[in-house]
Formats: C-alpha cells, sequence, structure tokens
C-alpha cells in the first residue's frame, strides 16, 4: 500500500513553531505532488495558520497560496549572508531574528505603540508587545472560510487554550463549529508577544502551551472503522545534542517543552489502539443480554478497528540555529526550511519500509525514515 487509498483516509498534524512552519509548506507540497489529498488536517499556532491556509483553497491554489503567505512573512529580510553555514550564518540568523523582534514580520505583527506597559491596565494592548491586525488581513486574503466550513470539505481543526480557565479546546468543522479568523488567530495567539483572542464570551492564547500538536485529537476523534494514514509534522527535535553554553541551554529546552507532547502521545495511542482493538473485538463477542448493560456500551464507543500507521516527519536543527530560530523569518532561512520540508518527504516516500507497508496487524505503526530510522 505505497499511499493512503479509499480504505485509508489521511490526515495532517501541523505541530506550532513560528518561523519554522516552512517546513509544513515544503511537506504538503511533496506530498501533493506525490498524489497524497488530505481527508482531515489539524493544526496548531503556526500549524494552523498553514493548515487552514490548505483547507481554504482548492487544491490547485493550496501551494500557491502557502509561498504568498511565506514570501510575504520574510519579505522583510531578503538578503543572502555571506555564508551558508558556520559562525558568520549563525551570526546572520540571530540578527535577522534581532530584526523581526524589533519591527515585527510583514502581513503577521508589528511592535505595540505605544508599548504595552503604557498602555491602560485590563487591555489587550496592555498584555501584549505586538499587534497581530496585520495577520488577519493576511487570513482574509488567503483564506476562504466558506470552504473550510462547507459540507462536504476536508474536516478542519485547531487548537487553543481558555486564558481564565486554562482548558484546552479543540475548534473543529465536524462538531458544528464555524471556523473564522479569529479561531486561526487564537490558535497562535502566544503571550506575552501576542494578546488572546476572543470567541464568543471567551479568550483564547495559543494552543502550544498545552499541547503543541494535535495528534492526540486525530487519534481519538477518527471514525471507528477507519484504516488512517496520518502524516505527523513537527517543528521541533525531541533528539538533540548535550548544550555547550546557555544558548544551546535555551535552544535545547525549547526543542525538548515543543516535541514532548508528541512523543507522549504517540507512545499512549500506541497502548490505546491496541485496548481499542481490544473493546471493538470484545464488543462483537457479547451476547445480546449483555450488550445493554452500560459498561458494554461504553466499550463499544471507545472501541476502534481501523489501522493507524503514522509517517514522524520532523525539521531537524540546523547547526547554525539558536534559540530564536522560531522568529527568524529571513527569505534564506524561510526558503530553507520549505526545501527541507519537502526533501524530508521525498525521501520517506522513496524508502522501501513506506513503499512495501502493508497494514498494521495490531496497534500502531510509525514510521521516521528521513531521519535515518
Amino acid at each position: 500500500m505505497p499511499k493512503s487509498t479509499g480504505a485509508e483516509s489521511t490526515a495532517l498534524v501541523f505541530q506550532g513553531g513560528g518561523a519554522l512552519g516552512a517546513y509544513q509548506a515544503g511537506v504538503y507540497e511533496a506530498l501533493a505532488n506525490a498524489g497524497y489529498a488530505p481527508d482531515w488536517i489539524a493544526g496548531i499556532s503556526i500549524g494552523a495558520i498553514n493548515a487552514a491556509i490548505i483547507a481554504g483553497n482548492p487544491p490547485e491554489r493550496r501551494i500557491e497560496r502557502l509561498r504568498s503567505f511565506w514570501d510575504l512573512v520574510s519579505s522583510q529580510l531578503t538578503g543572502a549572508p555571506l555564508m551558508t553555514d558556520g559562525w558568520i550564518r549563525a551570526w546572520y540568523n540571530e540578527m535577522s531574528a534581532s530584526v523581526i523582534a524589533a519591527i515585527g514580520a510583514p502581513g503577521f505583527f508589528t511592535p505595540r505603540f505605544p508599548p504595552a506597559i503604557m498602555s491602560a491596565p485590563g487591555t489587550l494592548e496592555a498584555i501584549s508587545l505586538y499587534d497581530t491586525s496585520p495577520l488577519l488581513k493576511t487570513l482574509a486574503e488567503l483564506i476562504d472560510f466558506d470552504r473550510i466550513n462547507a459540507k462536504g470539505s476536508m474536516r478542519f481543526s485547531v487548537g487553543a487554550v481558555n486564558v481564565t480557565t486554562g482548558n484546552f479546546k479543540y475548534f473543529d468543522t465536524h462538531e458544528d463549529c464555524v471556523i473564522g479568523p479569529e479561531h486561526i488567530m487564537a490558535s497562535g495567539a502566544l503571550p506575552p508577544g501576542f494578546a488572546p483572542v476572543k470567541i464568543g464570551d471567551d479568550y483564547y492564547w495559543d494552543g502550544g502551551l498545552v499541547s503543541n500538536t494535535p495528534l492526540q485529537h486525530v487519534l481519538d476523534n477518527r471514525p471507528e472503522t477507519d484504516d488512517v494514514c496520518v502524516f505527523q509534522v513537527d517543528l521541533f527535535s525531541a533528539v538533540g545534542h548535550l548544550p555547550r553554553n546557555l544558548f544551546d541551554v535555551t535552544q535545547r529546552e525549547k526543542d525538548i517543552r515543543f516535541s514532548s507532547r508528541t512523543r507522549l502521545n504517540t507512545e499512549m495511542g500506541k497502548q490505546l489502539q491496541i485496548l481499542r482493538e481490544a473493546a471493538f473485538r470484545l464488543s462483537a463477542k457479547l451476547p445480546d443480554s449483555l450488550k445493554d448493560d452500560p459498561d458494554a456500551q461504553l466499550l463499544a464507543a471507545k472501541g476502534r478497528d481501523g489501522a493507524v500507521t503514522i509517517l514522524h516527519l520532523i525539521n531537524r536543527s540546523e547547526p547554525y540555529e539558536r534559540q530564536s530560530k522560531d522568529y527568524e523569518f529571513s527569505r534564506v532561512t524561510v526558503n530553507g526550511h520549505w526545501d527541507a520540508g519537502r526533501k524530508d518527504v521525498e525521501t520517506s516516500l522513496k524508502d522501501k519500509r513506506w513503499i512495501n507497508r502493508t497494514k498494521p496487524a495490531s496497534g500502531m505503526a510509525v514510521y521516521d525514515l528521513a531521519g535515518g530510522k
């Protein structure tokens, strides 16, 4: 089964990670070129923006629209570094990130003026460093929200955190939620940079505060009997080197923090899948006299018979990258992330282990082929 078929649905799961999100655009480009069409796309933070651009455009325009977004946000710094590697490149990246922190990213965010410290307490201006109204305009220009919400369209999910309760919430088109720009912006409203976004009567921050990946939402809410192929696209790598200085410490801490839920959810997902399969089989074996029992009905509701296959695609740090990599929006770096995502997919899909994969007999099959595993 070299690619998903009508019997196997396809899900794209996009992690948050700011400027690193260009990697997801490259992943999508390569998957689309290989004939993989998502039935469901879920994202957090920058992953929510990429997901919305994909879901909110017809297939023939998705890559073009992704390129428009990433060209726009990287248009502040289009000059090339003197060297593509080593300490000069590291210096270039740090200077680029400093420029973005000082003046913002076009079509995305700008520094507040007057600054937050001079704003009236209790206002959104007083609790955020940047104004994201440019992003609202960008989303309106690049995304057809009617398409996202149309019946029969691909399923779409984004996650955010309720500021006052601390509860995590998914906004999902299969749960009668009408998605608008506010849901995308809420999913990416990382404090203290960005202000919380109001949805209904509540305010929401970036979903990455609780979980930087929507993988568990997809695994828990997929159809009971369908096989599913999940492309899990992560922007932070759990595996790294022992830090050599304080700058390395900050970067390594960020990688571990934002990648940890992916590892946890994958391991839990493997175990839960085995239990769900067992519950599904057991429910079918029960005599009619027990099928109305509340415990039997609970097992039946939680059972899943479909197989799960995950292809893990991970943006692995370059030696010249530092802790500022998630807000380093220079054109050369953005294009580098895009190319890395495309190449990782091409490498993975050519791997014999993927080409010759079969439906897992039990549990969940997980592949990380671009990483050499």
